[in-house]
C-alpha cells in the first residue's frame, strides 16, 4: 500500500543543513494499524507528512498504491491526497462557523462533487463516529474528543483506503485519547482500512498491529 526506498529529508538553515530522516525504508500493507513512535524531533511526523504527499523528500522514492510520488504533476498529486488519503491531525482544523456536517463534507465540496448524492454516507460516517445526534452543531459547541471525531468522519468521506494521523491523542485527556484510539482500531478492523499514526505514547502506540520505532532521522521494528 505504501513503500518508502532510501528516503533522507534534509532541512537547509541558511548555510547548516539538518538531516532529519536518514536512509529510510519501510512498507506498509493494506489493512494494517501502524504506529510510528518516537521522542520529540525524531522525525515521525516528517516520514509521515512524506508518506502523504504533504511534503517532499530530499531522496529516494516513495509509492502509495503502486504510484510513484516523485513523477505525479501537482494537480495528479493534490487529487491523490484529495480521494486516497484521509489525514487527521493533533488540532482538528475544522472550520468554526460551519457545522459538524459542513465540516465533515468540505472534501466532497472541494472535489467538486454532488453533496445530495453523499447523504447517506454522512449518515453512515455520523453513526460510525457516534455524533449522529450532533450533526448541527458547531466546533465551538463539541468537547475536543468530538471535534477529533469530526476530523476522522471528514477523513472518511472520500471513502479513502489510507488514513494518516499525526498525534491524534495529543490534545486530549486520557479518557478521550482512548475513545478516540478506540474508534481507529473499529476503523481499521470493521472498514479494513491502512492507518498510519504517529506517537511519542508507548499506551498508544499499542492499539496498532505493528510498531515502527523512528529516532535520530532512523527506523527500526
Amino acid at each position: 500500500m505504501i513503500q518508502a526506498l532510501d528516503l533522507c529529508k534534509t532541512y537547509k538553515l541558511g548555510e547548516v543543513s539538518i538531516a532529519v530522516l536518514k536512509d529510510v525504508n519501510i512498507a506498509i500493507n493494506q489493512g494494517e494499524f501502524v504506529s510510528l513512535m518516537g521522542p520529540s524531533g525524531s522525525g515521525k511526523s516528517t516520514l509521515l507528512y512524506l508518506l502523504g504527499g504533504l511534503d517532499k523528500p530530499t531522496s529516494g522514492s516513495i509509492t502509495v498504491k503502486g504510484r510513484e510520488l516523485s513523477v505525479m504533476k501537482d494537480k495528479e498529486e493534490s487529487e491523490m491526497r484529495r480521494r486516497e488519503i484521509g489525514f487527521v491531525f493533533q488540532f482538528y482544523n475544522l472550520v468554526p462557523n460551519l457545522n459538524l456536517e459542513e465540516n465533515i463534507m468540505l472534501p466532497i465540496l472541494l472535489d467538486g462533487k454532488n453533496l445530495k448524492k453523499y447523504k447517506s454516507r454522512l449518515d453512515e460516517i455520523l453513526e460510525l463516529v457516534g455524533l449522529a445526534d450532533r450533526r448541527k452543531h458547531t466546533p465551538r459547541e463539541l468537547s475536543g474528543g468530538q471535534q477529533q471525531r469530526v476530523a476522522i468522519a471528514r477523513a472518511l468521506v472520500n471513502e479513502p483506503d489510507i488514513i494518516l494521523a499525526d498525534e491524534p491523542t495529543g490534545n486530549l485527556d486520557s479518557k478521550a485519547g482512548t475513545e478516540i484510539l478506540e474508534l481507529f482500531k473499529k476503523i481499521n478492523k470493521e472498514k479494513n482500512k491502512t492507518i498510519v499514526q504517529v506517537t511519542h505514547s508507548h499506551e498508544a502506540a499499542q492499539y496498532g498491529t505493528r510498531l515502527i520505532n523512528v529516532k535520530d532521522g532512523r527506523v527500526w521494528e
